[in-house]
């Protein structure tokens, strides 16, 4: 095979196949995502690489981070435990859902581990996904 104009062909992609940033069903019921990426489960070789999976998740942590640093500067003072159970909330949850607990984000800036353990325990997240919440509540406990 010879060379080619890859650039050329990454804008005949773009141009035929569009970009869509949500998982739809193409023109034949298959679910694509981005730039005619299939991604149905009843297709082999469709989905994700392992290495494309960790790359989406570099972005995913790139972003969160930014904005919960934004929304929650003092985050920086604490240790690396904390900081990053706050992190794994957000992402979870989404930095709005995150900053919904106020009380425990209070305990948390003011050093109250207990209180920020108890509130996390207690809660709509812990009660839907009650091993992670118990794991990163005593993770911000011993910090």
């Amino acid at each position: 095979m010879t060379d080619f104009n890859r650039q050329a062909l990454i804008a005949s992609l773009k141009k035929h196949e569009g970009f869509r940033p949500y998982a739809y069903q193409d023109s034949l019921g298959l679910w694509t995502i981005g730039i005619g990426r299939l991604c149905d489960r009843s297709k082999a070789g469709s989905g994700l690489t392992e290495a494309e999976a960790e790359y989406l998740l570099a972005n995913d942590i790139a972003r969160v981070e930014a904005s919960l640093t934004a929304s929650l500067p003092w985050m920086k003072s604490l240790t690396d435990a904390r900081q990053r159970v706050l992190l794994e909330m957000a992402f979870q949850l989404g930095v709005n859902g995150l900053l919904g607990f106020r009380a425990t984000l209070d305990a948390i800036k003011g050093g109250s581990w207990q209180a920020a353990h108890d509130g996390m325990l207690n809660s709509k997240w812990a009660r839907q996904t009650p091993a992670r919440a118990k794991e990163m509540a005593e993770q911000m406990l011993k910090g």
